[in-house]
């Protein structure tokens, strides 16, 4: 069965975000070359661009893999599993997700946000990056398990359980009360 092509959101031809994040990385800048000088803004903007040039490869292949998500999962089975009408389910198969799912903010974002395009509800994403967050295994593993001990890891991922929940179902309540839910990229009109 052919799936019709999703038509793109028109974006808006100026970004206030965008606009406000570049006035005060510029402020920041010539506050530095005016206060240390050019040999310590050319040493800052030497180590930014070497940051900048590490991390776009790892946004390229998040977004990738969010792209992929979103062609290879069907529409009809991610709608009836963690769509609007999932209910208290969808959100424990999102915090499962969530649990489960290794990787950093670079992959996981884009997850998400391939899920909302392809029929998540917005509290079933909510659930699903605050599991990541909260109770998340690998963080457990590679980083509190070795300096914490397994009785810290263990109270705090049982006292953190909840909060996946909560958020998603506070999610669910702001998307009723008007709360417009945007997602970047091709979408299909909503109904």
């Amino acid at each position: 069965m052919n799936q019709p092509t999703p038509q793109r959101r028109r974006r808006r031809a100026f970004d206030w975000s965008t606009a406000v994040i570049a006035v005060l990385s510029g402020s920041a800048a010539l506050a530095v070359y005016w206060r240390d000088g050019a040999e310590r803004f050319l040493a800052v903007l030497d180590t930014d661009l070497l940051l900048f040039a590490y991390m776009v490869p790892k946004v390229l292949a998040g977004c990738l893999i969010g792209g992929f998500v979103a062609l290879l999962l069907p529409r009809e089975q991610v709608a009836r599993w963690v769509g609007h009408e999932s209910g208290m389910t969808g959100l424990l198969i999102a915090m499962a997700f969530g649990f489960i799912l290794p990787g950093g903010p670079f992959t996981i974002y884009p997850i998400a946000a391939a899920f909302l395009l392809i029929g998540a509800d917005a509290g079933t994403v909510v659930a699903f990056i605050v599991s990541w967050t909260l109770i998340g295994y690998t963080r457990a593993l590679v980083w509190e398990l070795p300096f914490f001990g397994a009785d810290f890891v263990f109270w705090r991922v049982v006292m953190a359980l909840p909060l996946p929940i909560l958020a998603g179902l506070l999610a669910r309540l702001a998307v009723r009360a008007g709360f417009p839910v945007k997602s970047t990229g091709p979408t299909d009109k909503a109904p």
